[in-house]
């Protein structure tokens, strides 16, 4: 099962529309998986008819109209792989033991806020994934996002990619 992971969209405001590799990941993706602040319901409309299935939660700077379709946190089983999906985790000092204490029930979180990458396991076994921002890099070189395999109940080769910088 392929799994497409982006957060932090935030269309119209960052760019106009996603870039073209994401659509060719949702296109490709099994599961595409946003961990908020989609900014525009036109994107959540785009991504939920182009993909075979959507997992997502509103984030910080999701308005209303998004927050009436999206949880806050969302918890799903994909082949068997036990995901939590969350805008804002908080401080990256202390995010491990954070997140193993609030995520007890998952094998992995998915999270965004930061527009940071990151991929991390807690001690307790817990895989932390933050895809970054497909459309507002900040202080990042790239803008990124990132795919990964579930394969026989064991989420494999997490991949963070980096996109051209827009002209």
């Amino acid at each position: 099962m392929r799994l497409l992971l982006v957060a932090d969209t935030h269309l119209p405001k960052r760019a106009k529309e996603l870039p073209e590799p994401v659509w060719d990941e949702v296109a490709r993706a099994d599961v595409v998986v946003h961990a908020g602040d989609w900014v525009d319901l036109g994107t959540f409309d785009a991504l939920a008819a182009g993909s075979k299935r959507l997992v997502g939660v509103y984030g910080n700077n999701d308005g209303p109209e998004l927050r009436e379709w999206l949880p806050e946190v969302e918890r799903v089983t994909l082949g068997g792989v036990r995901l939590a999906v969350v805008h804002e985790t908080g401080d990256a000092k202390g995010r491990e033991s954070r997140c193993e204490q609030q995520y007890p029930d998952a094998d992995v979180l998915v999270f965004g806020h930061s527009h940071i990458p990151w991929d991390s396991v807690t001690p307790g076994g817990l895989r932390l994934l933050n895809p970054g921002s497909p459309t507002d890099r900040r202080r990042q070189p790239f803008c990124t996002y990132q795919t990964a395999e579930i394969v026989d109940g064991r989420l494999e080769d997490v991949e963070l990619h980096e996109l051209p910088l827009r002209s």
